[in-house]
């Protein structure tokens, strides 16, 4: 996703002040650092500086793309990696292993879930087969 652009308000004011001050004085001058050119020269420097921050963003933008894609086709040629080793060495081999492979043998095996003590599936209840002795 895009980095959003900076605007001013600030930069906003200022432009909106000086088109003002240009049609009441449009040769204005309040002293050292208020005269016309002054402050145009401000508002100039404001822009450029808004304008290379928002190229930087775009530039980083276009960096951080050209790394996703970098990055995702190096992912694929991971797993195709492994898919080479698993079918050269096998799933459970050491050199799997060795190469960020999980070993057949040492995955985690599925179990079992009780029924809920209703079903047939149980060893519990009363009825037959169990090889405990009876009591007396």
């Amino acid at each position: 996703m895009a980095r959003l652009k900076r605007t001013s308000t600030v930069l906003e004011t200022a432009r909106h002040r000086l088109a003002g001050l240009k049609t009441v004085d449009p040769e204005f001058n309040f002293g050292p650092g208020f005269t016309r050119a002054e402050v145009e020269a401000e508002i100039k420097d404001v822009e450029d500086t808004l304008d290379e921050y928002n190229t930087i963003l775009s530039q980083a933008d276009e960096v951080k793309n050209r790394y996703e894609a970098k990055e995702k086709a190096q992912q694929t040629k991971n797993a195709r990696l492994l898919s080479m080793i698993a079918a050269r060495f096998g799933t459970d081999s050491s050199e799997y292993e060795i190469c960020g492979g999980t070993r057949t043998s040492e995955r985690k095996k599925p179990t079992r879930k009780g029924s809920g003590g209703t079903g047939s599936g149980g060893t519990s209840g009363a009825t037959g087969g169990g090889s405990t002795p009876p009591q007396s």
